[in-house]
């Protein structure tokens, strides 16, 4: 049986992820116009990535009335305190602009050895059900930053990114391999274990 979940996010480049990983699990990504839905804005003023992904698919089921699946998902260097975390979208000021985020980025870390700059991607997916029951899971990557950016695969801050025992960014490497390990496949993963073990029927 075909399982039709919509996605409540706009950016296209996660509705591709999320729909090569979700394949494993039988399920079918809708995208939100698909869905019917209107061009809606959904302010994320979440201080964490599960306040963020929580309120993005509520806020969409509660207008599709269907299962909708929502990613909250961002950077956290630890040489930075955590940031830019939740806003890592919007962390030049200016949402969605990857080129501005990367260069920001690049000069609050440019004078700390490789070896320090550490960090993580981090993914918190929801599913809302018409019933208002949720499944939050959460998935992680941990890696290093360069300081320039390497490669031109992926989005946002994966240029930057060296996942840990890999020796290319998440630019560079194959796509097929970053579906298989990166944070959002994590979460994925883990969330295909929590509706295992809930006995969820989608």
């Amino acid at each position: 049986m075909e399982k039709i979940i919509v996605a409540a996010t706009q950016n296209n480049h996660k509705i591709r992820e999320i729909e090569a990983i979700t394949k494993k699990f039988g399920m079918t990504i809708i995208s939100r116009n698909e869905a019917g839905i209107p061009d809606i804005e959904i302010v994320e003023d979440g201080e964490t990535f599960e306040e963020n992904s929580y309120k993005k698919a509520y806020e969409i089921m509660k207008l599709c009335g269907k299962i909708t699946i929502a990613d909250d998902s961002g950077l956290e260097v630890d040489c930075l305190g955590g940031a830019p975390g939740v806003y890592s979208s919007r962390f030049s000021g200016s949402d969605g602009d990857d080129e501005a985020n990367n260069r920001k980025l690049i000069s609050l870390i440019k004078d700390v050895p490789y070896e320090e700059r550490t960090g993580r991607f981090v993914s918190v997916i929801t599913m809302v059900f018409p019933d208002g029951d949720k499944i939050v899971a959460r998935g992680e990557v941990d890696g290093h930053l360069l300081l320039e950016p390497e490669g031109s695969n992926g989005f946002g801050y994966d240029p930057l990114f060296v996942p840990a025992g890999y020796n290319e960014s998440f630019g560079r490497i194959d796509p097929e391999i970053k579906n298989r390990i990166s944070h959002r496949a994590n979460a994925l993963t883990e969330l295909g274990k929590k509706l295992r073990d809930k006995e969820v029927s989608l």
